[in-house]
């Protein structure tokens, strides 16, 4: 029973949340994955745009593991931007990983990227999140600013990381510091950004 009323409760703040940081998005929609049905057009955005090969396994080793942590951007019934990521152990912190983050080509330079990652950030968060990490190739400049302005930092640099040969750093935002780092706080009315220590 308490493991049904923690998933609605996170559910609850998850959408107030997508709410808060998409109420100026007029066009674009940010749901949660919630159906099979959603996964082909989650894998044809991914196929074009990562470099990346992945198999159906894959997708469904991270979207019915950590369902709660798949989002969409949609342009009305269209998948026009994804993020899967989980949350488990690792070594003595609990680490969210973003696997894979795509928007497609024509809706870049709409920050639609940078809300996917927030909304993760916030939802990894409430579940008690140390760390979020992931990859990303070393020449991939808009992602690297991205994430960058979203607080993370570089970890260290992976050598010959993906199968094309290039590099890739990893990249990790401390979710739980001594240093202090902005967190949005969502009330029934606007984001209020604060510090934490």
């Amino acid at each position: 029973m308490d493991k049904v009323k923690n998933k609605q409760k996170t559910t609850a703040s998850t959408s107030s949340i997508i709410k808060q940081l998409t109420k100026d998005s007029t066009d674009i929609t940010y749901v949660p994955y919630s159906s099979e049905l959603q996964l082909p057009g989650i894998m044809s955005l991914i196929e074009n745009d990562l470099s990346e090969p992945y198999s159906i396994y894959t997708y469904r080793y991270f979207i019915n593991n950590w369902p709660n942590l798949c989002f969409m951007a949609m342009d009305q019934d269209k998948c026009i931007g994804v993020i899967i990521c989980k949350l488990d152990r690792h070594r003595d912190a609990l680490r969210g990983y973003i696997a894979m983050l795509a928007v497609k080509k024509e809706y870049r330079k709409r920050k639609i990227g940078t809300t996917l990652v927030k909304i993760v950030i916030n939802a990894m968060k409430l579940k008690n999140a140390d760390e979020i990490v992931l990859e990303t190739e070393y020449t991939n400049l808009g992602a690297l600013s991205l994430y960058h302005n979203l607080g993370f930092i570089r970890d260290k640099r992976l050598y010959r990381y993906y199968l094309n040969g290039v590099d890739a750093f990893r990249l990790k935002l401390f979710c739980k510091s001594e240093i202090q780092i902005p967190i949005v706080e969502v009330s029934d009315r606007a984001i209020v950004e604060k510090t934490k220590k």
